[in-house]
């Protein structure tokens, strides 16, 4: 049985001698996006942190900054061993920078890495970011219900360590976003953040009917359509925002 053979009916991989030459660029490809987009996501929290109405969110907010970054580390150690230069990674993009709020990316990547595109907008104070996290949160939860599938069994196990942690965020997320629709001035903030944010989050999921998720699904490295992912989504979305009178 050829690898592309065995990939396709469930095999797991656990070295990178044995990963053909398309295998390893997707591969590395998916990391890499992770990758950037937690440090991406960590810089950006790491500006708000000093924004937070009381030490028990400013300390919600240090510790998504820690384990963003730490999360980071866990799959670039894994892209190491794929010969990604770990020394310079972390320090070769601007990870803070932001783009102007009105900027309308969509789905398309921006610059010199990888992040989703989510990761390029700015926040314009605590209750956005919140927001954001809330939204985006929800997101990677749904995310990595996939990636922990993935046919390269080092980074599955890294994803399953790491996903605990992810749901824990948009748990603090969702703590200080009920603390803010507590507030009538506050909720109306929420709910124009809510409407900047939902369809920017939306778009990382990926278009309906990716023919490109054919080739990542032989590979053993995406299960589940885009679309089915969105919807997954937007039902966790919908519950947890009517839940807080935010729907």
């Amino acid at each position: 049985m050829s690898i592309e053979n065995y990939l396709e009916q469930g095999g797991v991989l656990t070295s990178p001698s044995n990963a053909p030459a398309r295998y390893r660029g997707e591969l590395m490809r998916l990391m890499a996006s992770f990758v950037d987009s937690e440090l991406a996501g960590s810089a950006g929290f790491a500006d708000v942190i000093n924004t937070a109405p009381g030490i028990k969110q400013r300390i919600a907010a240090a510790r998504i900054v820690l384990e963003k970054a730490d999360h980071a580390e866990r799959v670039l150690t894994i892209m190491g061993e794929f010969g990604a230069d770990m020394g310079r990674y972390a320090v070769h993009q601007p990870w803070a920078e932001r783009l102007d709020r009105d900027a309308d990316l969509g789905a398309a990547r921006h610059g010199g890495d990888m992040r989703l595109s989510v990761f390029h907008y700015p926040f314009t104070g605590w209750t956005d970011a919140v927001v954001m996290n809330v939204l985006m949160g929800l997101a990677t939860g749904v995310q990595l219900e996939e990636l922990v599938k993935v046919s390269y069994g080092p980074l599955a196990t890294a994803f399953r360590e790491i996903a605990p942690r992810e749901n824990r965020h948009a748990e603090l997320g969702l703590e200080g976003l009920e603390r803010i629709a507590d507030d009538p001035k506050e909720k109306e903030v929420a709910r124009a953040s809510i409407a900047y944010w939902r369809p920017r989050v939306a778009v990382t999921f990926g278009v309906a009917g990716s023919a490109r998720f054919d080739t990542l699904k032989r590979f053993g490295l995406r299960h589940t359509p885009n679309e089915d992912l969105l919807a997954r989504w937007t039902d966790k979305v919908d519950n947890k925002l009517s839940a807080l009178g935010l729907g």
